[in-house]
C-alpha cells in the first residue's frame, strides 16, 4: 500500500493527477487554498504507489510514500 500527500500551496487543481491516477485515488475537492484554487486529494485506499500523479504534476505539488517495496510483475 502506499498514500499521496498533496502541497495544497503549490496545487493549482489542474486536474492532471486525477486523469493520471488509474486506480481513481484522487478527486478535485472541495477546499481551496491560499491563491482560491480548488485543490487535488488523495481519497483512495488503493493506491499501488505508482508514482504516475508525481510525475505528471506540473507543480512538484505531490509526493507518493510506499509502505513496501513495490514489485513489477512480468
Amino acid at each position: 500500500m502506499a498514500k499521496v500527500v498533496i502541497d495544497v500551496e503549490r496545487c493549482k487543481g489542474c486536474g492532471l493527477c486525477v486523469a493520471a491516477c488509474n486506480f481513481g485515488n484522487l478527486r478535485i475537492g472541495e477546499k481551496f487554498n491560499s491563491k482560491s484554487y480548488r485543490v487535488s486529494e488523495f481519497v483512495g485506499e488503493e493506491c499501488k504507489g505508482c508514482g504516475f500523479c508525481y510525475m505528471v504534476c506540473p507543480d512538484v505539488a505531490i509526493t507518493v510514500y510506499r509502505d513496501e517495496k513495490v514489485e513489477v510483475e512480468k
